[in-house]
């Protein structure tokens, strides 16, 4: 028989007292998991979880008073070893970003299948940050958003006159046309060239160009 302490040592944070029942009998009926504790509220969960430290906590976010976001903020400070998965209805940006801040490692959705619930626990349990399909794609847009915009803030970041050289440039024209087109020196485009590759963080030519048509110039 298995050893008790080699299993997966997990507590369930849940208001509503038949998930609650759900997601302890799923672990009852998994192979490697025991139940330390369930609550029914972010207050129970801060005032006694750090008396019975588990391995992994399932936290529901919208509970009473207290926010499972808000005891994750508190446990995380009280009890650092701890890693906190959250089992939630709500898929909106905001809660997801929030828990992440607060110190949650993993973001599931409750509709997740018991099989995959149980594998997300393990993933996080080895150091993994389990989520469901649509909140990595959420997450990863949301990524790609602020990469963009921090892209245009470089682009706003750029003279007028390395506008129209970065504009040419990605058009494909040479030093020698660009120095024509505009009535300045070879040297001048060069040094032009250099200040924009430095101001965008790139390279070369390829990386500017994706730089310049990653936020919506294609109309140029």
């Amino acid at each position: 028989m298995e050893e008790t302490h080699s299993n997966i040592r997990v507590s369930v944070v849940e208001d509503n007292h038949f998930i609650r029942l759900a997601l302890e009998q799923i672990l009852i009926n998994s192979d490697g998991y025991d139940v330390v504790a369930v609550y029914g509220s972010g207050e129970e969960a801060v005032d006694k979880m750090p008396q019975e430290i588990p391995d992994v906590v399932l936290m529901d976010i919208n509970m009473g008073k207290m926010s499972g976001i808000e005891a994750v903020r508190i446990l995380k400070e009280k009890c650092p070893s701890i890693k906190f998965m959250m089992c939630t209805v709500y898929e909106d940006d905001e809660k997801i970003f929030d828990a992440l801040a607060a110190g949650a490692s993993g973001y599931i959705l409750k509709k997740t299948k018991p099989a995959e619930l149980v594998t997300a626990i393990k993933d996080l349990f080895d150091g993994g940050a389990p989520m469901s399909g649509q909140i990595a794609s959420r997450v990863v847009a949301s990524f790609r958003k602020k990469e963009e915009k921090s892209d245009a803030v470089l682009l706003e970041n750029l003279s007028a006159r390395e506008h129209e050289i970065l504009e040419l440039l990605v058009k494909g024209r040479l030093y020698k046309e660009i120095s024509a087109t505009l009535g300045i020196s070879q040297e001048t485009v060069r040094k032009h060239v250099y200040n924009i590759y430095k101001k965008l963080h790139v390279n070369n030519r390829v990386e500017a160009y994706n730089k310049f048509y990653g936020n919506g110039n294609s109309n140029h």
